[in-house]
């Protein structure tokens, strides 16, 4: 069997890196941008960094924020319309994975316009032609949709969150300058670290892992073990390490697939708006546990990434132990609830657990379950 990896055209990683974006519009004769990003960039001043790139070498741009953190059919729709409206002929999008995924939706049914449903995107849908253009800046160091081929979109009406694989959705420029993450506030530098803590451990012990794989997933758990606490505390060198730890578990996961904590995370976005990575990070350990003994010899490399001392001497299940309390210890130390208590109401456990049983990212956990198995975690965790 062949392994695909799919990856961006070109990158930029370092402080200063939005400089080059207005030098690849130029290059690549694109003419003008819908910029796409969320309202609070706007509100915030973030988004003006790279707007005044764009002013200060005479290229054109509207403007797109109706965005929702987590992104609905009409908010692509919508973009749709703001794209042909601007007659634009490429996509700058700012932000984290909500505007992001939000321009891969809308880049893709301008180039495949028997898609306008959006509904008819969710799964591995037969795109035929490549997405608009898209230059992917992140402002959050967890997502790494600058550089998968994944996006989510929140199906309101059914309160579900339908997860779209597609290679032709993938931007052709990513632009990760931390410098552009150096303003998120505590709590969301934290839940977006553990979701990239969860890409990378949940891509490494995926049924579909192999030896590329592997490799960007423990040096991305390893960077972001050694990086979240200082980015919490806004130092730079962690800013810089989780900026560049959350695009390398981008490469690996979004070539190989995700998990059960994935999705179980995402019915919580759709029926209570909670933070994706809030729910990754509070699901993380438990499914870990669940998992434990379908995944070999792989949370000892998990607990070595992790800085656990001694793991070579360890039994495989004191290595399984050390590594999920390693996760553990560093979700408590960012500040993550411990549990669902507060998010989950328990008459909604049997939509939540079927919806996580149909979600796209189920079927590569390590272990098979059941509804009935997801719906045990679920009350575990309250």
């Amino acid at each position: 069997m062949a392994n695909r990896f799919v990856l961006n055209e070109t990158s930029y990683h370092g402080k200063g890196a939005i400089g080059e974006i207005a030098n690849e519009i130029i290059a690549r004769g694109f003419t003008k941008a819908l910029v796409c990003c969320d309202p609070d960039l706007i509100k915030l001043g973030i988004s003006k960094k790279v707007t005044d790139i764009l002013d200060n070498a005479d290229i054109k741009y509207d403007v797109f924020s109706d965005i929702k953190p987590n992104p609905t059919i009409e908010n692509v729709q919508s973009g749709v319309e703001a794209f042909k409206n601007a007659q634009a002929d490429c996509i700058v999008a700012i932000g984290g994975g909500s505007s992001m995924d939000t321009a891969k939706a809308v880049g893709i049914i301008i180039e495949n316009p028997e898609f306008a449903d959006v509904k008819s995107l969710e799964g591995v849908a037969p795109t035929k032609n490549k997405c608009t253009p898209i230059i992917a800046v992140p402002t959050t160091a967890g997502t790494a949709a600058e550089v998968t081929i994944n996006y989510v979109i929140t199906d309101a009406e059914n309160n579900r969150k339908m997860v779209c694989v597609d290679v032709h959705d993938i931007p052709v420029v990513a632009v990760v300058d931390p410098d552009m993450m150096a303003t998120m506030p505590k709590g969301l530098t934290a839940a977006t670290g553990m979701d990239a803590l969860t890409h990378a451990i949940e891509g490494y012990i995926t049924k579909g892992a192999w030896e590329m794989s592997d490799m960007f997933h423990l040096k991305a758990i390893e960077i972001i073990a050694k990086s979240l606490r200082g980015a919490v505390n806004n130092e730079d060198e962690g800013r810089e390490g989780m900026a560049l730890g959350q695009y390398i578990a981008g490469m690996g996961f979004s070539n190989v697939g995700l998990g059960i904590v994935h999705s179980m995370a995402h019915p919580l976005g759709a029926v209570y708006d909670t933070p994706h990575g809030v729910a990754n990070a509070i699901i993380l350990p438990t499914v870990m546990e669940y998992n434990a003994e379908a995944t070999g010899d792989k949370y000892r490399d998990i607990a070595k990434a992790m800085g656990v001392d001694g793991t070579d001497a360890m039994s495989i299940e004191d290595a399984r132990k050390a590594a999920i309390d390693a996760v553990k210890q560093l979700s408590t130390d960012v500040g993550i609830p411990a549990d669902l208590k507060e998010i989950v109401k328990e008459e909604d456990i049997d939509f939540l657990a079927q919806s996580a049983y149909d979600d796209a990212c189920r079927p590569g956990n390590p272990r098979d379950t059941s509804v009935e198995e997801i719906k045990e975690l679920y009350l575990k965790l309250m």
